[in-house]
């Protein structure tokens, strides 16, 4: 039995089950070739910026995605890492991908990326699939329909996703990311780690914010913060929390983690005290001040 036959049984908008199902298709594609060139010697790579890397396995899994996206609708709105905006700007809706979330773990051999692939309708996601080339695991989520997770193994049920419901930032344990594309923000990104790490039990960072996002719904982080992220980022991976019950907002508390990149998610109590802490020392105002771009996508 496929995933989308046992999803079946589970309340979802029935319109954007069609979207969904072409969703979990391309981020399948996406992931079989990243599976297919993790530690190839024939992988080439180029800088696109100061140590901010791609492959020819990002464009190629990007080129898979597009593919499949491309033969259900042909003239999609399409953004993607690596190619940018392409289709039919303007319409209803647009596909957002990052083909290769991690790009710097893959190059390096670490196993800690994924696949995303987002749908949005006029900007918000209403479908979402964050995928593990390497274990399998399929996080997914649509709009009103709850948030999964598939193991990969054959004849295993999704497992409904549910952030953590801890109490508060004493005692939870977080991810973030660094603003490595924006280190005129570091400093204020420095002095909210301070602060967020003095009050929590732990935070890491594994590189990969869309894997990031899935594990916060999934309950495995209580809490998520980042600076400077692009849309591709994030757009699969908020809906996951949000359909988890969780929140996602940018600093302010508002919902334009789309145009700013700056990003804050968990659940009820540790959202609202991970946000409090973070606005000791940085809020988008002040991000705006020292470094203007944000993350502005063209």
């Amino acid at each position: 039995m496929t995933l989308l036959c046992l999803l079946a049984v589970h309340p979802a908008e029935t319109r954007d089950r069609g979207l969904l199902e072409v969703a979990l298709e391309a981020a399948r594609a996406g992931a079989s070739v990243l599976r297919d060139q993790f530690r190839s010697a024939s992988l080439r790579v180029s800088a696109k910026g100061p140590n901010d890397l791609v492959s020819s396995a990002d464009h190629a899994a990007e080129g898979a995605i597009a593919e499949v996206v491309r033969s259900h609708f042909p003239d999609a709105a399409f953004l993607g890492e690596e190619s940018g905006r392409s289709g039919r700007r303007g319409d209803e809706l647009e596909w957002i991908v990052d083909p290769l979330d991690g790009t710097n773990n893959f190059l390096q051999g670490l196993p800690i990326f994924c696949t995303s692939v987002a749908c949005c309708r006029r900007g918000e996601p209403v479908v979402g699939v964050v995928q593990e080339p390497l274990t399998g695991t399929v996080y997914q989520a649509s709009r009103g329909g709850g948030a999964w997770r598939h193991s990969g193994a054959p004849g295993q049920p999704p497992e409904r996703l549910r952030v953590s419901g801890h109490t508060g930032l004493a005692g939870a344990f977080l991810a973030t990311g660094f603003p490595f594309r924006a280190k005129a923000a570091l400093d204020l990104y420095l002095a909210a780690f301070r602060e967020v790490f003095l009050q929590s039990r732990g935070v890491r960072r594994c590189g990969a914010a869309a894997l990031d996002l899935a594990h916060t719904a999934a309950g495995v982080y209580d809490g998520f913060f980042e600076f400077r992220l692009s849309p591709w980022d994030l757009a699969a991976g908020v809906l996951l929390v949000e359909e988890a019950g969780g929140r996602v907002s940018d600093l302010d508390g508002g919902r334009d983690y789309f145009a700013t990149g700056n990003v804050v998610a968990g659940g009820e109590a540790v959202w609202r005290e991970l946000t409090q802490a973070i606005a000791l020392h940085a809020d988008e105002g002040r991000l705006r001040e020292v470094d203007p771009a944000g993350g502005a996508v063209a």
